[in-house]
């Protein structure tokens, strides 16, 4: 782990129970005295604390010094991915964060299940993790659209992840791009897309919509 996420991190004094309680003295064995990094991953900034007090199921941290270190990749894209199964987005969360993506955004197209409801919650905790354990030093945003229309709107400039699109490659200039759910999208949604860049992935065989969103990442943050 590369730091202990905290979202006090800053404060002079702080107090850590619960989950991040156990991890630091049941299974990395620190002691009192010793000294560890935190991040509240809403600022660049790494902060280390020595361990005071420690009791049963709590101890207080004292603030030492602040550190300034971006980890963060140099470029920005964000990914638009019609809603799938939740689960799959919990499997696929991890990968997407350590290959940077700065913004998920959840589209409900055609052929999404609209019982399929984002846990931003539960998704907020596997980010934090997943940030813990690479070093990534700001938590990537999230946010959901209830139509494609709204989608589109918001972000005119997005290319389309579709069949027969033009090959994406290393190091295309795109910095949006929507990738639908299990079955692709629907001949009238594909109307929508008339003005706007339709990408491909350069093989015959059909991907997984999750598997699809990791290539497009990939790709776009290589």
């Amino acid at each position: 782990m590369r730091f202990l996420y905290h979202p006090d991190a800053g404060l002079p004094d702080i107090t850590v129970e619960g989950e991040a309680y156990r991890y630091l003295f049941k299974v990395r064995r620190h002691r009192q005295g010793e000294r560890i990094a935190l991040r509240n991953l809403a600022d660049d900034y790494l902060y280390f604390y020595e361990i005071g007090r420690v009791a049963r199921r709590e101890a207080v941290l004292t603030f030492l010094e602040k550190e300034e270190r971006i980890v963060m990749p140099g470029r920005a894209f964000h990914l638009a991915w019609c809603i799938v199964d939740p689960k799959t987005v919990e499997k696929t969360l991890p990968t997407l964060n350590e290959l940077g993506v700065a913004k998920l955004s959840f589209v409900y197209c055609a052929r999404s299940q609209r019982n399929f409801r984002p846990d931003f919650e539960r998704m907020k905790r596997i980010l934090i993790n997943s940030s813990q354990q690479c070093g990534r030093s700001r938590l990537m945003a999230l946010e959901s659209f209830e139509s494609l229309d709204a989608y589109l709107r918001a972000y005119p400039e997005s290319a389309v992840l579709d069949f027969g699109g033009v090959p994406l490659s290393c190091g295309t200039a795109y910095t949006s791009v929507l990738v639908g759910c299990e079955g692709g999208f629907d001949d009238e949604e594909r109307k929508k897309f008339a003005d706007r860049p339709i990408v491909g992935v350069d093989t015959p065989l059909v991907l997984r919509s999750e598997t699809a969103v990791e290539y497009v990442a990939g790709l776009m943050m290589t």
